[in-house]
């Protein structure tokens, strides 16, 4: 098993130190851009003390993990610069992780805060949380991390409550597979495996094809599925949106004309195609300034 990495997150806000204290050191403005948690609470402390605080996260299908934690230390340098240092623990039976700590660092560079993040943590369950771990949840809480710093970024810089992107995320994601399956089920289905004489007389009515057209449709239906698996991949696609209203406009006009009966068919293209152009509308309109991990550093400069 390779030895694990602390978890490291960096990206530029342009803000001002004191609005991005109060967003990441206030439980409810941070349970507002942070994916990874659903509440904290501050526990009351003495003078000198160190903040304690509880934490639960939930995990869907009714559970959640709660844990512990404490702030044990805030720097602030000459520079201007600040840090925040913070361990944590649970012994939740359901948590992977046992323990662990980590600092956040607020740096002025100019007209921006450098703001970053680097936590590392034990974990629960011998030899198979440490697979667990590395494979699977060690790089989704990366991710995590990084979607929420871009998510952080983008309230602070453009105004954009983290509630309303998670809600525009997910709905550009759903537009993305709704269209995928469209792509992958017509090049699978009624081409690649059956062969339809309708879609082969309807590609024969536009180009003349080889043959029977049998291997045409079945190459035809195989373009389909790649362009279908392309809508799940993780780039943006946004002029993608707009790119498939088009093909969506032509291919229905191409219909109209191999087969302008086919227009009164029930389910026809018509219903279809203007479903999928509508989907896509939606799918552009929801794909402007969306939070991605990607747009974070991932790995710290020596």
């Amino acid at each position: 098993m390779k030895k694990q990495q602390p978890i490291y997150v960096q990206t530029d806000i342009h803000t001002s130190i004191e609005e991005l204290w109060e967003h990441t050191q206030n439980p409810d403005l941070h349970t507002a851009w942070d994916v990874r948690f659903t509440e904290i609470s501050y526990l009351e402390r003495e003078d000198e003390e160190p903040q304690r605080f509880l934490y639960t996260t939930k995990i869907g299908m009714g559970l959640e993990i709660s844990g512990e934690g404490e702030s044990i230390g805030q720097i602030e340098k000459e520079s201007g610069d600040r840090i925040s240092s913070l361990k944590f623990w649970t012994h939740h039976p359901l948590s992977l992780i046992r323990s662990g700590r980590g600092y956040w660092k607020y740096t002025p560079e100019g007209d921006h805060i450098g703001f970053e993040t680097l936590y590392h943590y034990e974990t629960s369950f011998g030899k198979l949380g440490e697979w667990m771990d590395t494979y699977l949840f060690r790089p989704m809480l990366g991710w995590a991390t990084a979607w929420s710093f871009d998510a952080l970024k983008i309230w602070l810089e453009k105004g954009y409550h983290p509630r309303l992107l998670l809600q525009r995320t997910m709905t550009y994601w759903i537009i993305c597979c709704l269209i995928a399956f469209v792509w992958i089920y017509q090049g699978l289905v009624p081409k690649l495996i059956t062969a339809h004489p309708e879609e082969i007389s309807m590609l024969s009515s536009m180009a003349p094809v080889p043959g029977d057209g049998k291997l045409m449709i079945r190459i035809v239906g195989i373009l389909e599925m790649v362009f279908g698996v392309i809508w799940l991949l993780p780039f943006s696609k946004r002029k993608w949106f707009l790119f498939h209203m088009i093909i969506v406009i032509g291919l229905t006009i191409s219909a109209g004309m191999a087969n302008l009966s086919s227009f009164v068919s029930p389910f026809n293209p018509v219903t279809l195609n203007v479903m999928l152009i509508i989907v896509s509308w939606v799918g552009y309109i929801n794909s402007k300034h969306l939070p991605r991990a990607r747009n974070c550093r991932r790995r710290k400069e020596v």
